[in-house]
C-alpha cells in the first residue's frame, strides 16, 4: 500500500511497455499484467526520483520474461525517462509472426526519451531466422535500425538462415 511500492511497478510497465510496442513483440503481452520480483526495492518519491531493484529481478507479462541482477529506473518530471539493467540481462519474447526473440547482454541501458537500447557487453540476439553477437548492440525502436560493433578488437557475427529453416540451423 505505500507509495514506494507502486513507483517500481509504474516505471518498469511503461518501459516494457514502451520496449514492448515494437513491431517485433507479440501484441497481446501489453494487455497481460506484468509481475515485478526483486530481493530489494530502494525508491525516492517525486517527480526526479529513481527507483533501484537488485537482487535476481524478474518481470514477466504475457510472453515476455526478463531477468537481471539488477535495476535502476530513472524519472524526470514524474516520467521514467532511463532504465539501466546490468548483472547479465535476459529477454525472451514471442513474437506477432510466431518467433520467438531470445537476447543476452552483461548489460542494457535503455533511452526512454529517444527510444534507444544499448546491448554491451557479450551480447547475443536469436530467432529462428538467426543471429547476432557482439560487444554493443544499439537498437532505435522508433526507426527499426540495428547498429552493431566490437569493441576492443571484437568483431560482429551475423548468421541468417534461409527462409524454411535449412537444417543446421543452430547458431554457434
Amino acid at each position: 500500500m505505500p507509495r514506494s511500492r507502486d513507483l517500481p511497478a509504474f516505471a518498469l510497465a511503461l518501459l516494457l511497455a514502451a520496449a514492448c510496442s515494437s513491431a517485433i513483440a507479440l501484441s497481446s503481452d501489453r494487455n497481460k499484467p506484468m509481475d515485478i520480483e526483486a530481493g530489494r526495492s530502494d525508491c525516492g518519491l517525486g517527480a526526479n526520483a529513481s527507483c533501484t531493484l537488485s537482487g535476481d529481478v524478474l518481470i514477466t507479462q504475457g510472453s515476455l520474461r526478463v531477468t537481471a541482477a539488477r535495476a535502476v529506473i530513472q524519472q524526470s518530471g514524474g516520467n521514467p525517462n532511463r532504465a539501466q539493467l546490468s548483472g547479465g540481462v535476459t529477454l525472451k519474447q514471442d513474437m506477432d509472426d510466431g518467433d520467438r526473440i531470445q537476447a543476452t547482454a552483461a548489460n542494457v541501458d535503455y533511452d526512454m526519451r529517444n527510444e534507444v537500447m544499448v546491448l554491451t557487453g557479450n551480447v547475443t540476439i536469436h530467432q529462428n531466422r538467426g543471429s547476432l553477437s557482439g560487444q554493443r548492440v544499439v537498437y532505435n525502436l522508433k526507426t527499426g535500425q540495428i547498429e552493431s560493433g566490437g569493441e576492443g578488437g571484437g568483431r560482429v557475427h551475423m548468421r541468417i538462415l534461409p527462409k524454411g529453416g535449412a537444417a543446421g540451423g543452430e547458431t554457434p
